[in-house]
Formats: structure tokens, sequence, C-alpha cells
């Protein structure tokens, strides 16, 4: 990858709840980038990690947010967003600035899933058999078990699986409560109906690539080791390399470049996320217009140590990021999820659990204080965990191993 001499500067379009920020703005400057940060974050952070203050921006209405940027920003050479309301935000940023840029139509899709839905349908490309409900009754003609999941919401929240027309009615019940609330409604509105999908049996994976140009060069391929069955769907650990076939390994590029053709994606990072039915069969779950989430893209690197955010970063201003290839080593991440609803006390044994052999790192990210949710109505995580070793099943067995070593001491809420 070319670490050019010459300074160019990159919009980082960050969303209060984006763990990688600091990735972000780290990894720019190892490649010689300056970062304009524009953020929805209330709270003043690091000044040592960009030359200039972030841009204060309201991202309800992403047209509004688009030219409260282009006025603010100055001369920059590529946007990079955090999730999928930002990166339609950087769409209407590159399109106004004339920067390479996905079309906004294709970001507005990734962030909602049901006109992704429909793209797929019109591409030909392999998804779960969905139904959008608008008016939130139980359908008469649902072949069960079902997954409902709000159009705008990602992360898991409110992804929730029923497998009788009981359970579905409780599980619609539930989502509508999660989407009225006033903190979601603003980008779930409850009018905008749910979609109830067929589950797919079989095992989950995620996929990490780079569009350039419209095509999708693969970066990663993540085993996801733990069943991803329901009722709820807390990620958890994810193992590259991937330890499928390679012809099934391939029907998965062939999977992902289809779908983000349909979507009309054409730049920059894209994550979707598919079941394999029968095991073998590529279907499309999730696609998204921006890298991996949380901090799970330190479990990532290329040629001679080179980041995921660097590669990202670099590509977005313009430099040619050349043919990469993960290091030789296994690596993955634990995420570790939400497991009681309170209020965090601590989390113990982050020293113990980094003292598994094959772990590289543990991040507690929650806070003491913190008032932690669990899926499906909560979205964030405790923290991360990674590790390194020479195949995916040392990796696998060193995160599981850290995982018990850590106890989480949450209080319950007072009403």
């Amino acid at each position: 990858m070319c670490y050019c001499t010459r300074v160019d500067r990159v919009l980082v379009i960050a969303a209060t709840t984006a763990y990688q920020t600091g990735d972000l703005v780290a990894a720019a400057g190892r490649v010689g980038v300056e970062v304009v940060l524009a953020t929805d974050r209330c709270q003043r952070l690091a000044a040592n990690w960009w030359a200039e203050g972030p841009l204060a921006v309201d991202f309800r209405r992403p047209e509004r947010a688009a030219d409260a940027i282009v006025a603010q920003a100055g001369d920059v050479a590529g946007v990079v967003a955090t999730d999928e309301r930002t990166a339609v935000i950087a769409a209407l940023v590159g399109e106004r600035l004339g920067l390479p840029h996905n079309a906004p139509s294709a970001a507005r899709a990734t962030a909602d899933k049901l006109q992704m839905r429909r793209l797929l349908a019109a591409g030909g490309v392999a998804q779960p058999a969905w139904r959008h409900v608008a008016d939130w009754r139980v359908p008469g003609d649902v072949r069960f078990p079902v997954v409902v999941k709000p159009r705008h919401l990602s992360t898991s929240r409110g992804v929730m699986r029923a497998d009788d027309p009981d359970e579905l009615a409780a599980r619609l019940d539930r989502l509508r409560a999660l989407v009225s609330r006033p903190d979601v409604a603003a980008r779930a509105p409850a009018d905008a109906g749910v979609l109830v999908e067929q589950f797919v049996p079989g095992p989950e994976v995620a996929f990490e690539g780079l569009v350039v140009d419209g095509e999708v060069r693969p970066l990663a391929l993540f085993d996801k080791p733990e069943p991803l069955d329901g009722p709820f769907f807390a990620e958890t650990i994810y193992v590259t390399p991937s330890r499928l076939p390679g012809d099934v390994q391939r029907a998965i590029r062939r999977t992902v470049a289809a779908a983000a053709a349909a979507i009309g994606l054409r730049h920059g990072p894209v994550h979707a996320e598919l079941r394999l039915a029968g095991g073998i069969e590529p279907v499309v779950v999730e696609v998204a217009a921006r890298s991996i989430g949380g901090l799970c893209g330190r479990a990532l690197r290329f040629g001679a140590g080179v980041s995921l955010e660097e590669v990202v970063i670099a590509h977005a201003v313009g430099r040619d990021v050349g043919a990469l290839a993960r290091e030789r080593a296994a690596s993955g991440v634990l995420m570790l999820p939400v497991e009681r609803a309170g209020v965090l006390r601590g989390v113990r044994g982050a020293d113990a659990a980094r003292a598994v052999p094959g772990v590289v790192d543990v991040v507690i990210t929650a806070r003491r204080g913190d008032i932690l949710e669990p899926l499906p109505e909560g979205h964030a995580y405790l923290g991360f965990a990674f590790a390194r070793g020479d195949g995916p099943d040392q990796v696998v067995a060193a995160l599981a191993a850290a995982r018990a070593r850590l106890d989480v001491d949450v209080a319950p809420r007072l009403a």
C-alpha cells in the first residue's frame, strides 16, 4: 500500500455510538492523512486526535447534515462513515463535493432493510423469504420459524426469532414498544412497519471487503463458531481465516459481489452477513456500506502489519491500496455482549484474560455506572477481546478461555 509523502485530508463522520473513531484517527496519522471529524457527540473529544476541532452536526436529517458538513469541512480528499446512518450522509457529502462515493440511494438502501430486500430481489440475489408488515399484525400465511427485524436499526437491535403465531405476536409487540421510544423513533419510526423473514438454519459468516470502481475486493471472511439461532442474536466470536471449503468461500464472494451490484455500491468498504443454507448455500442477511463495527477491525492485519482502518483511510483519499493479503496467522475477536440489565459496577478479570496464551488484548469499553440493557432492546457491548494463533481452533479456544476469566458485576437498577 502506498504511504505517500503528500498530506491529504479525510472527513470522518462518526456517530455518538461509534467505537472505532479513535482507531480511524490513529490510522490516518500513520498514513499521513489529516482528519476532519464530523460528529453528533455532545462531549468534548480528545484534542490530540485531530488538527482541528470536531464539527458538531445534527445527523437526524441527512440532507441538512450534509449541507452543514460541506459548509464547514473545507477541502477534503475523501469521506469515511462509521455506521449505516453516517454512510448516507457520507454519500451525500461525496456527491456535493464531487468525490468518489456511493450513490445516496445505494447508501439509503443499506440503512433500510425493506429497500435492501427489494433491490436484492430485483437482482436475483439469494436472501431469506420475507415480507413487510406495515400494520404490525401477525400475517396469516407465515412459515415458522421466522425472524422479526426493524427496518432501520443495526447491531442485532430489535431482531428476534418467533416459532409460532403467539410468539410472533409477542415479538411484534415487543419490537413496536422499542421503536416507539423517543430515542429510537427518530431512527426507526413505528409507522415504517417491520420485516418478517424466514429463519435460515445453518452457520453464519461475516464478509469484509473493499469496493473499488464497483468491484468487490475481498479482505477477510470470518466464521462465527457459536450458533446464532435465537431467540435473540448477540454476536460473540469472529475468527478468520474461514474453515469453510474453498468452493463455499468462492460462492460467498460471488454472492456478496452480486448483492453489492444489486444495491448499487461502487466505492468504499462493505460489510456483509450471510447464512449458509444447508451449510453450503450463501443467503444474504445484511449488507452495509461501512467496515466492520465496534473495535472488531483490530482483529485484521494486512501485508506488513497494515490495519483495516489504514486501508479504509488510504482508499478514501484516493491512494492505491494495491493487492491486499491478510496476515498468515489466524486471528479473532470476542465481542462481550450485555447479558444482564442494570448498572455496571465493574468488569473483573481483564488482566487474567490478557494472560491467556494467544490473547493479545482485552478492552473493556463499558464504564462503571453505565446503565446496561441486553438485546433485543440494547445495542452496546461491554468490550472486546482479541487473539492470534497458528489456526482458527487455537484462536477460538483462547477467546473462550478469556471470556471465562471475566466477571461482570451488575447492580439492579433502582426504579
